[in-house]
């Protein structure tokens, strides 16, 4: 590949030089969405992260089969082994069948990344819908000696597990460490050991979701459903397993020795995990009361909102900081973020506004900027750095349209072309559209039309109805501005 990316690898807590098992070809699970609620901010952001490293690895010219699954069962709500099934309990309560509650969420899920323009994944696979593969994988664990039936549900084995292999490995753990951390639980009679985890729970009487299995009427423990899904469609070994950094322990860390103890190795070359979103320094949680869904943030209509933010605004908002650093939410970060969005789709305006000269001004270099974007994103997605040569790019531009330096018409073309594929295609910034039925166009032609009888008032040294023309539009929310060849304007938010 021209140009290699590096990517950090939560499992070595190194960046190392991305090479694909199967080159060309890259296999990557993302852990998508548990579908009882509506979508909010903190699944936003690996959403976006995984979009923005699908998108680039699909530019450099790999061939990426991206699987992101949907949790439709056994996600409990004490625990990951304990307590009522998230689904099954709001379906219970609204009288509903649990998958018109998954399909409800879900809908509104799809069209909340439809909004934030995420690519949707190769494959999105239902857990409710691979109970057969996750029988199969609890069997091959049973059958390698790491796990044990107890009482109808089966559980894996952390001790036996850590004699022969490292429990902890992913989240720099040791057994010692989480046998002192973990919780005592209901039903914890049933494990031989505090750090076991289930890999099929015994379904209570007045459990809804169930299936039968050779051990019990019951339903498979929260961790087996990636391990199952990602081998069967990425195989036993593939390149990039990603999600939120809350993740790490202890959902990808039972991965991990749920893959080794089925079939011998680490089924994943490098794991990836974008950090929290919190809200004004606070981790964002409904108790606290600044849980904001993505509708809210669409709306605004959530109490913490001084205002509705746009999808693209949340979006440029969360590329603006690097997806493994924290990103604290307040109203004035995304009013900043929502300045600087308009900076640059301003700036892809005034890209069409530039002759092209026969040379380019002296200092300006396009080579190097488009450059800069390649190993901005090459070095573990530094989308910050990208956004930083595109306000670069942004400048030059408004450079160039006040006639203080020059663009040659091949350099033109470089920047345009760099322009788009930096902000549009791999960055996915779009323009959003107030309305799609031709009013928006209309209104522009009445204020250009507005302009001209101005600009002919101030030929016509009729300085009253020019200024009245100007003040009016001023008024409104425009803002005019006059240039060499007649005059620019927009509409500010």
């Amino acid at each position: 590949m021209e140009h290699q990316l590096t990517i950090y690898n939560t499992l070595n807590r190194k960046k190392e030089l991305f090479v694909p098992l199967h080159a060309p070809h890259v296999g990557m699970y993302v852990c998508g969405p548990t579908v009882y609620g509506d979508a909010h901010l903190g699944h936003a952001r690996p959403a976006i992260t995984f979009d923005i490293l699908f998108r680039y690895l699909t530019h450099l010219g790999y061939k990426v089969r991206y699987v992101r699954n949907i949790t439709d069962v056994g996600h409990l709500e004490h625990d990951a082994d304990e307590g009522e099934d998230k689904i099954a309990k709001k379906a219970r309560l609204e009288q509903l069948e649990p998958m018109e509650v998954v399909q409800f969420f879900l809908n509104r899920y799809h069209k909340a990344m439809e909004a934030l323009n995420v690519l949707p994944p190769s494959i999105e696979p239902h857990a409710s819908g691979h109970i057969i593969e996750q029988i199969e994988l609890v069997q091959k664990i049973l059958d390698a000696g790491y796990a044990y039936v107890s009482e109808g549900s089966v559980y894996f084995d952390v001790a036996k597990y850590n004699k022969d292999h490292h429990y902890g490995k992913l989240s720099g753990r040791n057994l010692e460490d989480v046998l002192n951390t973990t919780r005592d639980l209901d039903g914890q009679s049933e494990k031989r050991n505090p750090a076991d985890f289930a890999l099929w729970k015994k379904a209570q009487p007045e459990h809804i979701m169930r299936w039968p299995s050779p051990w019990s009427d019951g339903f498979p423990g929260w961790h087996a459903e990636c391990t199952a899904m990602g081998r069967k469609y990425l195989g036993e070994h593939f390149d990039i397993h990603g999600g939120g950094m809350d993740l790490v322990f202890p959902h990808h860390e039972c991965e991990i020795a749920q893959s080794v103890a089925s079939q011998g190795d680490d089924m994943v070359q490098y794991w990836m995990h974008n950090n929290m979103i919190t809200v004004n320094g606070t981790k964002m949680g409904k108790s606290l009361g600044n849980f904001i869904t993505l509708d809210e943030f669409f709306t605004g209509s959530h109490a913490l909102l001084a205002q509705a933010y746009t999808p693209m605004t949340i979006r440029f908002f969360i590329l603006q900081a690097h997806y493994r650093s924290t990103v604290d939410f307040s109203n004035e970060a995304l009013q900043a973020a929502e300045k600087g969005l308009q900076r640059l789709l301003d700036a892809m305006d005034g890209l069409e506004k530039i002759t092209p000269a026969g040379q380019t001004s002296a200092g300006i270099d396009i080579k190097e900027l488009r450059a800069k974007c390649y190993e901005a994103m090459s070095d573990d997605l530094n989308t910050p750095m990208v956004i930083a040569q595109l306000f670069e790019a942004a400048r030059l531009i408004n450079t160039v349209n006040a006639g203080q330096a020059t663009l040659s018409t091949d350099d033109l073309a470089l920047l345009k072309e760099t322009f788009r594929l930096f902000a549009f295609d791999i960055m996915g910034i779009q323009e959003e559209k107030g309305s799609s039925d031709g009013r928006e166009a209309a209104y522009g032609k009445v204020v250009d039309m507005l302009l001209q009888q101005r600009m002919k008032a101030k030929a016509n040294k009729d300085w009253a109805t020019s200024d009245e023309i100007r003040n009016t539009l001023t008024d409104l929310g425009f803002e005019i501005k006059d240039t060499k060849d007649g005059f620019e304007w927009k509409l500010n938010k």
